[in-house]
């Protein structure tokens, strides 16, 4: 029996016409219950509690070194100073004390992981020719021939719930008659995208290409020969030492997944700078049949780049925007995966049960990072809960952290007004939360794994974000992933040039 804390949903399946036995002949139906968001308030998973606190330990080596070379070194300077007369000073210590300081200087800058800085980042902006309201996207399906009545009434009905407005952006290439995947309208896209976000972050941060010591491209579906991140490379003629890579198939997720790529490499290359450019080429997730599975992609994707320019070197903390804080079954892997129909069209295909899925892999990526970013009052009464939840007799549930402690602003994946909606109500997060990503689901749709991006800027154009400030970025993908980053404003943030809010003050 379903404990009461479980999210279920009851969904009547029609099963068809019985075709022996007393009722052969009559249509069946059977009742399949299904689970929502799993509530996040009723358990704790212990083992994502223990990797979180791991994570803690191996970085507080760092954190308690200092204090304790603090307290040798003020020991020492105390020894030779207690004697006002300077003669008297052991030249041999003072040797010994200054190849001491001298070594371990050298082996603490040399094991302490720099920090790593977000100096700025850009997402592009597409041409006014590419907007496409809700009305006119059904009446192009219903023009291209690709579509038959219950394809068009279904896309029709998502997009009524969706929360996507009038104004996001899709190649008009997409709704041609008998419309095929062609390279050369995935890489004219993605140069558009691309180019576009990357161009304007070089305009903004005044970085010359050939200082680039770090590429990473992401796009989910397009993966060409050459790469992405080679077409990068030869256009804006990028150094020859540039270390490059592809992330594919990791879906909307892969943007934090890259920028966790990015911060390892720039702990291997000191003072370099790393640029990571994120898309998804719509054109190539289209799906042209009538397989209602594979035509919700079609429905909340729109287009959308971003590019960030990311640096450990330690003059570049003070023109930053953010330093980075933290990193961090079969049913699952094929929640969301690409296949073809039984007419070989290739498309999306997002499962019923992806819901669930997801909010499983978020409530293991939320109990792993709690311990890293939440307040030390909270984790004590955290442990406090724990313990007493141990003793006999006790069947009380354990304290659940208050996240909204641990972060001033969050950027959750746009993926569907749906799935915001769970997000809000199981995290217990205030409209005001949640506001980023609906207006940004709202105005540019679903951009796959930039969106993140969009509302970030989206609070830097409202003039939110402060000095000191949090930004928790959450994003979902298939495999299926749950990644997060944090990050830490560095000084006041109000970017209203080259932002794709611009409009909104």
């Amino acid at each position: 029996m379903a404990r009461r804390n479980e999210n279920l949903s009851p969904e009547i399946v029609n099963r068809g016409i019985e075709n022996s036995g007393p009722y052969a002949g009559s249509p069946t139906f059977s009742v399949r219950v299904r689970r929502g968001l799993p509530d996040f308030l009723s358990s704790v998973n212990l083992k994502y509690v223990k990797l979180g606190y791991g994570y803690l330990i191996n970085h507080g080596f760092y954190i308690a070194g200092l204090p304790i070379f603090l307290v040798i070194f003020g020991t020492h300077i105390w020894k030779l100073t207690r004697d006002d007369s300077p003669l008297k000073y052991d030249l041999m210590n003072i040797i010994f004390f200054l190849v001491f300081l001298c070594l371990f200087v050298y082996i603490y800058l040399d094991l302490t992981p720099r920090s790593t800085y977000l100096l700025d980042f850009a997402c592009y902006l597409p041409p006014n020719e590419l907007k496409i309201t809700n009305e006119e996207y059904i009446e192009l399906a219903k023009k291209s021939g690709q579509f038959n009545n219950k394809a068009i009434e279904f896309q029709q009905r998502v997009l009524k719930n969706s929360g996507i407005g009038n104004e996001t952006y899709l190649p008009r290439v997409i709704f041609r008659p008998n419309f095929k995947k062609d390279l050369r309208d995935g890489r004219e896209e993605a140069v558009s995208l691309m180019f576009g976000a990357v161009d304007e972050l070089f305009a903004t941060t005044r970085v010359r290409p050939k200082d680039i010591r770090i590429l990473i491209v992401n796009c989910g579906v397009l993966n060409t020969t050459p790469s992405l991140s080679a077409m990068i490379i030869n256009h804006y003629k990028l150094s020859h030492r540039i270390q490059s890579f592809n992330l594919g198939g990791m879906g909307c997720a892969a943007g934090i997944t890259a920028i966790e790529l990015a911060n390892d490499l720039l702990n291997a290359y000191p003072s370099s700078y790393a640029l990571v450019v994120s898309t998804e080429i719509i054109s190539f997730t289209w799906y042209g049949g009538n397989e209602l599975e594979l035509l919700l992609p079609n429905c909340f994707l729109r287009m959308g780049a971003a590019a960030v320019l990311l640096s450990n070197g330690l003059l570049d903390r003070w023109r930053a925007k953010y330093q980075l804080k933290q990193a961090t079954d079969d049913r699952s892997f094929r929640s969301i995966q690409l296949k073809e129909d039984i007419e070989g069209k290739l498309g999306l295909s997002v499962s019923k049960d992806v819901i669930e899925i997801g909010g499983h892999a978020l409530k293991a990526n939320i109990t792993t990072l709690s311990p890293l970013v939440l307040p030390v009052s909270e984790q004590f009464h955290f442990f406090k809960s724990l313990f007493l939840m141990n003793r006999k007799g006790n069947s009380s549930k354990p304290y659940i952290p208050n996240y909204n402690l641990a972060f001033e602003h969050v950027c959750i994946l746009a993926t569907s007004k749906k799935v915001l909606d769970e997000i809000q109500k199981n995290l217990d997060l205030s409209d005001e939360y949640m506001e980023a990503s609906r207006m940004t689901l709202e105005r540019f749709g679903n951009t796959s794994s930039s969106s993140i991006w969009y509302e970030l800027a989206y609070l830097e154009a409202k003039g939110k974000i402060k000095n000191g400030d949090r930004v928790w970025q959450l994003a979902f993908g298939s495999g299926f992933k749950c990644n997060s980053v944090v990050w830490k404003a560095v000084r006041n943030v109000k970017q209203l040039k080259r932002n794709p809010w611009s409009w909104i003050n």
